[in-house]
């Protein structure tokens, strides 16, 4: 069977074996300064935390012996400092005292000698952070899921300082349009801890999907969850999730969902839920058909008219809360996301209830009246302490009063210099459903357009030139977008996704006057030997020179 060439797995650790792994961190430290000698890890060291197993430090120490073990099969044995026991000569320390950078929770110092390895932070994020830079000193080797022998465990003396440039560093994945399983969910967030990424979005529902179980509104899985077939004319074996009924879909239990945010959490990752309104809704109108405007039909299929909820009855905001109240209770998060986006107005002109709330109201045009129902639902979400996000149409028609915008399309200028954090997440350059090359009929998979090579995601410059200097703190955020309307397995999402996402990692931690894109793709050969022990599907042609 002849595979296509974007689904090869075949390894790639012999062609870049003459690749060196010195200071190969992506995304690359705030500051690094070498010196000369390494410290080599032993079947004797040990790993110190300060304080006792409640400390700061002891989550990030387990993650560190658990994966180095797994590795080096050494035992790394954990021990707690006290005044009558300190670290002995040969070990890595894991502190909270006399960290040099305590500007952010996140940012840490990383301190290597022929004898030791000292990570200091001031906060449990930033020893988590510090770590995942020890582990890429190290070896490849050292994020085998197997024992690896004939290594030299070598970490190169240095003293590095680092903190991040924004504070929201995300990745958007799509599950509305197609199901992935718990399990890639959870690998989806290792691969994103490796690369120092804090922020989660996850598309819960669209018109082809509603994922999350709502106890209140039952239907909303039974029905809106599942459609026909797989859809978007793809071959129906190119994914697995199917239900006994053959139906194509799946969702998450409320469980699920506690199990997912404690994962996430564990790897200092913030979920932020995204549940789609007013428009998008036609899974939701599938089950619920009474919150529409005219009724119907609605089906996970493509339904005959537009899924949009109606804004001239009250229901719809009562069941939208019910909704959101039980999203709040499962998402800790402070940011809800609404959507916002491609709102058709065409039901709403028809509707009788729509066309008197604008009157009442006294609102001009349907943009006013979508205006109208965001700024219900944030006055909701601002009651339960939570912000409300929503993508660039949101700002049509007046922009609710505390919104947090993403910037897809633009706003994010307008919206800065009014007071409204920002999220840069433009097309141009974050939107990982692209084509990565113009050869689509024999190199790509279908893809939904565009062409968004490596290099030209590292060209991305989040802060827009012509913002004035008072107004830039509020451009809080990088995140790049995995839409899944062609892409239905894990394999495929992985191959879209990286090494593109490796890059925006660059971009949304590390200083802006560090960017280099021939010094990061050497860290990026370097790098992929990590991908290829961990079993991920990178686009590989991504790294020849022809493709930079």
């Amino acid at each position: 069977m002849n595979m296509p060439v974007w689904f090869c797995l075949l390894p790639t650790l012999c062609a870049f074996a003459a690749e060196q792994n010195t200071l190969s961190i992506i995304p690359v430290p705030q500051q690094l300064e070498p010196h000369d000698g390494t410290f080599v890890l032993q079947p004797s060291t040990q790993i110190f935390v300060d304080g006792d197993k409640r400390a700061p430090a002891i989550d990030s120490a387990n993650s560190l012996a658990e994966r180095l073990r797994k590795s080096t099969g050494y035992p790394f044995r954990l021990s707690a400092i006290s005044k009558a026991n300190a670290p002995a000569s040969g070990a890595i320390l894991l502190t909270t005292k006399g960290a040099k950078t305590m500007s952010s929770a996140e940012a840490y110092d990383l301190t290597v000698t022929q004898n030791s390895v000292v990570v200091r932070a001031r906060a449990s994020a930033g020893l988590f952070y510090g770590v995942q830079s020890l582990l890429q000193l190290l070896p490849p080797e050292a994020l085998a899921t197997n024992r690896v022998t004939n290594i030299v465990w070598k970490v190169p003396a240095l003293e590095l300082v680092d903190q991040p440039r924004f504070a929201w560093r995300g990745f958007l994945l799509d599950v509305g349009r197609h199901f992935f399983t718990k399990q890639e969910v959870k690998h989806l967030f290792d691969l994103m801890a490796l690369h120092k990424l804090n922020t989660f979005h996850w598309h819960l529902t669209d018109d082809q999907g509603w994922r999350l179980q709502i106890r209140k509104y039952p239907r909303l899985t039974e029905i809106g969850a599942w459609r026909k077939s797989i859809g978007f004319g793809l071959d129906p074996k190119s994914a697995s999730a199917y239900g006994p009924d053959g139906r194509y879909g799946g969702f998450y239990t409320q469980a699920d969902i506690r199990e997912l945010v404690n994962y996430a959490a564990s790897r200092h990752i913030t979920i932020v839920p995204e549940i789609e309104m007013p428009g998008h809704a036609s899974a939701a109108l599938a089950a619920y058909p009474q919150f529409s405007c005219l009724g119907g039909p609605y089906n996970t299929d493509g339904g005959e008219l537009p899924g949009v909820y109606c804004a001239g009855k009250e229901e719809t905001f009562e069941f939208l809360q019910d909704v959101l109240g039980e999203v709040c209770e499962l998402f800790p998060s402070k940011y809800i996301h609404i959507g916002g986006d491609e709102v058709s107005s065409e039901n709403w002109k028809k509707c009788a209830k729509c066309q008197a709330r604008k009157t009442r109201e006294g609102l001009k045009s349907e943009p006013e009246l979508e205006s109208y129902f965001i700024r219900r639902i944030e006055k909701f979400l601002n009651s339960r302490g939570r912000i409300l996000v929503g993508w660039s149409e949101i700002r049509q028609g007046g922009l609710a009063q505390n919104a947090t915008i993403m910037d897809w399309i633009g706003g994010a200028v307008e919206s800065a210099r009014e007071g409204h954090d920002v999220v840069m997440t433009p097309t141009d350059y974050c939107y990982l459903d692209y084509y990565q090359s113009t050869n689509h009929e024999t190199v790509e998979p279908k893809a939904i357009g565009g062409f968004l090579p490596l290099s030209q995601v590292y060209a991305f410059q989040p802060v827009p030139a012509n913002l004035e200097p008072q107004f830039r703190s509020h451009i809080i955020g990088v995140q790049g977008n995995l839409w899944t309307e062609y892409i239905a397995s894990l394999q495929h999402a992985e191959y879209m996704t990286f090494p593109r996402l490796c890059a925006l990692a660059e971009i949304a931690w590390s200083p802006a006057n560090s960017r280099n894109y021939e010094d990061f793709t050497r860290r990026l050969r370097v790098h992929v030997r990590r991908f290829d022990l961990l079993g991920v599907n990178y686009r590989r042609a991504s790294l020849e020179p022809s493709h930079q």
